[in-house]
């Protein structure tokens, strides 16, 4: 299957997180559901400003990964138990950007210390437990800490964030980056003051119409 508009998608969502140096060398991974209901996925050990349409493994809607192609990303799992489990997911990126790995090794969430934590589709984004890279079991963790979230850290390993599309993906991704760097800076004098819940509550509500045009 070809899936022409899918591998364009992925190769610029690719591309432009290589260009953000979200992730070092070949340790990001990204994926776009297909048409039919099955993903594909940057191959293991590819260098992602190198990735080009034809680099990418087709997996199936059962998790089967077709014949003759190149071996897929380790963590696919856990872009597919996404797809299985969160229907609103279009693509998914996996990432070691340096400020949310830092907090990710410390196995901290990032709570309501900025309004705009909100991105992330909460009043935190929390830290999935650790689990071996590229197991069943890291998947299942990792989907279960997005429940009502779009984008989670993984404990001693980096960030996940989800999207409509792998470019909205890449969008949030950066966003937790952003927000990991300045809690990270927060904490080192002395600590944030964070937002209460009836304060985030506020900003999830106004939240649903952020960047809406109508």
């Amino acid at each position: 299957m070809e899936f022409r508009q899918e591998r364009a998608q992925l190769v610029a969502a690719l591309h432009d997180m290589a260009s953000a140096q979200l992730s070092p060398g070949a340790s990001g991974n990204v994926s776009v559901k297909t048409r039919d209901g099955g993903m594909l996925i940057s191959a293991t050990g590819q260098i992602a400003a190198n990735t080009r349409p034809s680099d990418l493994v087709y997996i199936t809607p059962e998790g089967e990964i077709a014949k003759q192609q190149l071996k897929p990303s380790s963590e696919w799992r856990m872009h597919w138990q996404i797809y299985q489990d969160h229907p609103n997911a279009g693509g998914v990126l996996h990432c070691h950007s340096s400020y949310a790995t830092v907090l990710a090794c410390q196995r901290r969430e990032i709570p309501a210390f900025h309004y705009m934590v909100a991105v992330a589709g909460g009043d935190s984004i929390p830290c999935a437990p650790y689990a071996l890279y590229g197991s069943e079991e890291l998947s299942r963790l990792v989907s279960k800490a997005l429940r009502n979230r779009k984008a989670c850290l993984l404990a001693n390993h980096g960030q996940i964030a989800y999207g409509s599309n792998p470019g909205k993906a890449l969008a949030l991704a950066k966003e937790v980056e952003a927000l990991a760097a300045n809690y990270f800076f927060s904490l080192q004098s002395g600590g944030p003051t964070l937002l209460s819940k009836q304060e985030m509550d506020e900003v999830l509500a106004q939240y649903q119409h952020y960047g809406s045009q109508k």
